[in-house]
């Protein structure tokens, strides 16, 4: 079994006005060459947890983070315009909380963050600001969501 000791949340960009399914998440990861989806979890609006990729195999989804991660994507992240913003459900979050917990419990993580959180630190403050960030994802501050804190 591989070291574990990073949870990394994503989005998956998408409107929350539109439905992407696992089955669309697995489409779009394949045409970009992947030979499964990337992430080891999906949560759908309703709350409902896909289980995407073994955990014992590592994820495709943070390059430089992948060996030592675990990759958990929720439906949306986008308003129905499509900008940045938390469309998390009550399900979604009820069940990220309760996913965590359950990883926290399992592996020694010592680090639980955005993917954005893993941007490069340009200016070498040791603090990664907005405007460094590659992307936006998960369009919500891990950090500030006491549920998913260490």
């Amino acid at each position: 079994m591989r070291t574990i000791n990073l949870i990394v949340i994503h989005c998956s960009a998408t409107k929350e006005t539109s439905a992407y399914t696992v089955e669309d998440l697995k489409r779009d990861h394949l045409s970009r060459g992947f030979n499964e989806i990337g992430y080891h979890f999906y949560i759908r609006r309703n709350g409902i947890i896909e289980v995407c990729r073994a955990i014992s195999k590592p994820g495709a989804h943070v390059i430089g983070y992948n060996a030592h991660s675990i990759a958990i994507c929720y439906e949306g992240g986008l308003d129905s315009s499509g900008k940045p913003k938390d469309t998390r459900t009550g399900p979604q979050k009820a069940s990220m909380q309760e996913l965590v917990t359950t990883l926290k419990a399992k592996y020694k993580i010592t680090r639980i963050c955005g993917h954005r959180d893993l941007s490069p630190d340009l200016n070498g403050n040791s603090t990664v600001e907005p405007s460094e960030w590659i992307k936006a994802c998960p369009c919500f501050d891990v950090s500030s969501d006491p549920s998913l804190r260490l």
